[in-house]
């Protein structure tokens, strides 16, 4: 697996990062798999010495040092984590650092990258608080939710531990907010059994699953990548759900069926896309790139000044699947981030108008971690150390990409139909869109959080790794 640097021997250096193992990550991505974590002293893993260390790792990497206190107590704070949010306040205030430096299991974070593994349901969940109601937006291939006949469009009526214990999540809701659906599902845990009250395309009925762990697959198998056919043009439609290692092959397998089959334009379905491995994204814009020289940029990373020695220029590499749309149609919403939005920002300096951001405003998060790993606590550091930035130098994109790409068309998210039917409310936009139809712009000003009027996908206060790069993992 390409790594940003190897920052092994540097680290090894710096009395603040003894005993860590080091490495340059993607926005979301791992450095290299390692044995498993080992039980360690108690005082090398004391919450005191985990601190100190997480404020060492700041104060050398952090892409916003001027932000950071000089000194901050670490007693008040139960945790490493709530320490990191402490250390880390007066970036978030600025929308510069929402939450992404963050501390993370290694074992958990290198099953989820490398292969896409976690324990849950394996449905994604969107939440309307106005309504007090519950959707699935997607059921994943291979998951229990999927075995169990849920899938997109179905919406949740109660949740229970038991038959005899459902409660309405109208209920759930005015009494917790949309945080209470997230507890009543449960922790992230195979075994974890709940019964849930359904009413959707197969009506109502109330099925009880039991959280397992399952991979999940980048590209659907059902409507991961396809062929639609209109107007006399042949639009190659790719849903990616998120940016792991196992996309790579997939990736490959859509655009070498698109080439076969002669596309014109592409539509990139990222909606529900958190992010993930920036090399990842770095091949999508590679297979997007058949009419690019390996002389371009495709985008850049740009650390603090005083490390500019790790800054990197990625310029686009020939893949034998590559193929050079006419036309393309990213499909964002609120919860395309990170990767995502560096795979659309990436492609803007060369189609221009003949781009369009389809769907809604995205989060709006132009950065990227490093992770620095404690192994022996199994812990990892996700810290924002770089900006990215396309190759006009354009990344400043903290309230979403849609204040800056020129052509932007507003749609739904439309749970009545399947991802990537011409009839979804987004894909037919898409569609549109390339056949050169008039639309009406995403607002801008604020960043992009919600995926229709009221609903947006749901996530626990704290996360697992697989819920970070999948929002509205369940």
């Amino acid at each position: 697996m390409r790594r940003w640097r190897d920052f092994g021997a540097l680290l090894a250096l710096a009395a603040t990062l003894a005993g860590c193992g080091g490495g340059g990550g993607s926005s979301g991505g791992p450095i290299a798999a390692g044995p498993s974590p080992t039980p360690a002293p108690s005082a090398a893993c004391s919450l005191a010495a985990r601190q100190n260390w997480a404020f060492g790792v700041l104060n050398e990497w952090y892409l916003f040092p001027e932000t950071l206190p000089a000194s901050l107590d670490p007693g008040p704070y139960a945790t490493v984590g709530d320490y990191i949010d402490a250390l880390t306040a007066t970036a978030r205030g600025q929308d510069r650092d929402r939450f992404f430096t963050y501390l993370t299991s290694i074992k958990e974070e290198d099953a989820f990258y490398n292969s896409g593994s976690s324990a849950g349901f394996g449905f994604r969940l969107s939440t309307d608080a106005a309504q007090q109601r519950a959707f699935v937006a997607e059921s994943f291939e291979g998951g229990p939710a999927f075995a169990g006949g849920m899938d997109r469009g179905d919406e949740i009526l109660a949740i229970g531990e038991t038959p005899g214990s459902l409660r309405l999540v109208s209920d759930i809701i005015a009494a917790s907010g949309t945080g209470g659906v997230s507890d009543a599902l449960g922790p992230a845990t195979a075994g974890v059994t709940r019964t849930l009250r359904l009413s959707g395309p197969s009506g109502t009925r109330e099925i009880t699953i039991t959280k397992a762990d399952y991979a999940l697959q980048p590209v659907s198998s059902r409507y991961g990548a396809k062929v639609i056919e209109e107007g006399g043009r042949k639009v190659g439609y790719l849903n990616l759900r998120t940016f792991i290692t196992t996309a790579d092959s997939q990736l490959k397998t859509a655009f070498g069926q698109f080439r076969a089959a002669g596309v014109t334009d592409v539509i990139v379905d990222l909606r529900y896309n958190g992010g993930g491995l920036v090399e990842t994204a770095q091949l999508l814009g590679d297979l997007l790139g058949r009419a690019r020289f390996s002389s371009e940029v495709q985008n850049r990373t740009v650390f603090r000044p005083e490390k500019a020695s790790s800054n990197e220029t990625r310029f686009f590499r020939a893949q034998s699947q590559s193929v050079a749309p006419m036309r393309i149609a990213f499909i964002g919403t609120g919860g395309t981030a990170s990767a995502s939005e560096l795979a659309i920002n990436s492609q803007l300096p060369y189609f221009r108008r003949d781009m369009a951001l389809v769907g809604a405003n995205t989060y709006g998060k132009p950065v990227g971690q490093i992770a620095i790993d404690r192994k022996e606590c199994d812990d990892r550091l996700r810290v924002i150390a770089f900006a990215t930035k396309n190759a006009s130098g354009g990344g400043d994109y903290y309230t979403g990409l849609a204040g800056t790409i020129p052509v932007t068309c507003q749609a739904g998210d439309d749970l009545a139909h399947p991802l990537g039917d011409p009839r979804e409310a987004s894909t037919r936009q898409a569609l549109d869109f390339i056949e050169g139809k008039a639309c009406t712009p995403i607002p801008t000003g604020q960043t992009g959080q919600r995926l229709a009027a009221r609903r947006e996908l749901l996530r626990p206060a704290r996360p697992s790794a697989a819920q970070r790069e999948v929002p509205g993992l369940f």
